[in-house]
């Protein structure tokens, strides 16, 4: 095994908390979650670098049986927790190096990347790691935003223009759940023939759109969830909330589908910023993050 830039989490403090220490041992995981509390370019409510520990404390309260996939699927994979990578006097264009170096050690050790995130830069560096090991991936963005502004407050590497940057590998991109973009963004959307987006509001009336855009996706796929894609009544707890999000259902039914259809190489969850009134939304997104390793798993993704 290489080197580790951080320490893995003992059983009870990790994802699940789970109760066999073997099965949170990253020699005998095949699923490692990495906690990346990266946040510099918030725009509107900071904290999202709470998000990562919140999401993996609140896990500690999810059923380990799956109802819907009549399983405990982490016995069958094994979960690893790495504590919170250090981000001090690091941003930008090192931090999103930081972040890729980090997540192609645990590619390189055959690990599947599970990426808890603060802000949505952060989903850049996974992007590229996994590019690297897989040349023929595609990106599906769950958002309320399509982030494909070249450049936030002078920064290319806000969190509003992270898209961009991934626009800028040549990467296919499926947006899914947009609902807030500025004229540049609609018109880079408009442009690009490998940006295929579906608005909120074409997600209404059935479901035909989840196979519609999974046929988009090339056959390896990398999926990014900013969680403010739900609806606020699913996760309330963001950075910039937006009205008429994917409902809990819709979610499940697409990743479900998408499990069953792609090879899903990777995954994240991004821009919770918790707060001290409710645990609604790091709760829904740790449930959420372990029904996908279980969809994957059924499926023999993982």
């Amino acid at each position: 095994m290489g080197q580790l830039p951080v320490s893995v989490l003992p059983a009870e403090d990790g994802f699940l908390a789970l109760p066999e220490a073997n099965l949170a041992a990253f020699e005998n995981a095949r699923v490692v979650i990495q906690q990346i509390p990266y946040e510099h370019t918030s725009s509107y409510i900071a904290g999202s670098d709470k998000g990562p520990e919140a999401i993996v404390s609140a896990s500690h309260f999810v059923e380990f049986y799956d109802e819907e996939l009549d399983r405990e699927t982490y016995r069958y994979v094994g979960i690893a927790t790495l504590a919170p990578t250090d981000f001090t006097d690091t941003t930008d264009a090192a931090a999103v190096e930081k972040i890729r170096n980090q997540t192609a050690l645990l590619l390189n050790e055959g690990k599947f990347v599970v990426s808890l995130g603060a802000e949505h830069t952060v989903s850049l560096g996974f992007v590229q790691a996994h590019l690297e090991k897989y040349p023929d991936l595609s990106v599906l963005q769950i958002d309320a935003h399509s982030d494909l502004r070249d450049q936030y407050n002078g920064n290319p590497y806000s969190h509003a223009s992270v898209m961009a940057r991934v626009h800028d590998l040549g990467v296919p991109l499926v947006q899914v759940g947009i609902r807030a973009q500025c004229k540049e963004e609609a018109d880079l959307r408009k442009s690009a023939s490998n940006i295929h987006t579906w608005y909120a509001h074409q997600l209404w009336n059935d479901d035909a759109w989840i196979d519609a855009c999974i046929d988009k996706l090339s056959d390896t796929v990398y999926l990014t969830i900013d969680a403010d894609g739900f609806d606020p009544s699913v996760c309330p707890a963001v950075g910039t909330a937006e009205p008429g999000g994917l409902s809990w259902m819709q979610g499940c039914k697409l990743f479900r589908r998408l499990a069953e259809r792609k090879k899903v190489v990777g995954f994240d969850i991004v821009e919770i910023a918790p707060r001290e009134t409710d645990i609604i939304t790091e709760f829904s997104m740790a449930k959420l993050c372990y029904k996908i390793i279980g969809y994957l798993n059924l499926h023999n993704r993982i």
